[in-house]
Formats: C-alpha cells, sequence, structure tokens
C-alpha cells in the first residue's frame, strides 16, 4: 500500500512503500517545536518531490526538510541514531560511541491524510534528557 505524504500547500510530496515499521514522538528542542509523529525508512524507499524544499541543520549532522512555501516540517536524513544508541541514549551492548554510519530518513507521518495514526504503535522518545 503506497502512501503519499505531503505539505499543507502541495509543493513536497513524499511516496512511501507503506506504513513505517515503527514510529516515534520526541521531545527534543527541535522536535518538540514541530510536533511531528516520525515514521522511519531507509533513504533508498523514498521517493521525494519538492519544490520548495529548504532544509535547516544546527549540526550538520540532521538535516530537517521543510517546505519553503507553507512551512510544513515535512522530513529529514540524520544517522540512524537508534542502530548504536538505546531510547534512553545508552549504548547499544558491543556499540562503541561515536556517529553511526548508516542513514535513515524520517517522515512526519502527520502530512499523510489518510494514515489513521492509532493504528501504529508510536514509542515516546526523550530527546531533551537523553542526548
Amino acid at each position: 500500500m503506497t502512501l503519499t505524504a505531503a505539505c499543507h500547500c502541495g509543493s513536497t510530496k513524499i511516496s512511501l512503500p507503506g506504513p513505517p515499521d515503527e514510529a516515534k514522538t520526541c521531545n527534543c528542542s527541535y522536535c518538540q517545536r514541530t510536533g511531528a509523529v516520525w515514521g522511519y525508512y531507509a533513504p533508498e524507499d523514498l521517493t521525494v518531490v519538492a519544490t520548495e524544499d529548504r532544509v535547516y541543520s544546527a549540526t550538520g549532522l540532521n538535516l530537517h526538510h521543510f517546505c519553503g512555501t507553507c512551512g510544513g516540517n515535512t522530513h529529514g536524513f540524520s544517522p540512524d541514531w537508534a542502530s548504536k544508541y538505546n531510547s534512553d541514549g545508552t549504548l547499544k551492548p558491543g556499540e562503541a560511541e561515536g556517529v553511526p554510519e548508516r542513514k535513515v530518513a524520517a517522515v512526519n507521518l502527520n502530512m499523510i491524510d489518510d494514515l489513521d495514526l492509532s493504528d501504529l504503535t508510536i514509542q515516546a522518545m526523550d530527546g531533551r534528557n537523553s542526548w
């Protein structure tokens, strides 16, 4: 079941292969302001068409994309922090400190009109206190 996420004005559209395997909210200083519910995908599984794409990145690691027309926070690309770190910010067994090499795409699931978020398990991440 293909899904399409779109900003409010439609300038950014993201084709997804289906509902995500995992979804998360986060209370870090960035995510708290967006109100996003993030669904995670392999970057190659997305098709992004964005005519007014803008990117914000405080450190250069996490690339937050939003529409330059309506301001909708649509998606992002970042190291796959969950592959190396637990949700409380501690390292997973056998992992060493550092930035994961693997990348992940996050899509704001609130941008999908016909997706019932109550059908998904959504994990609340404590990004404000964990990293």
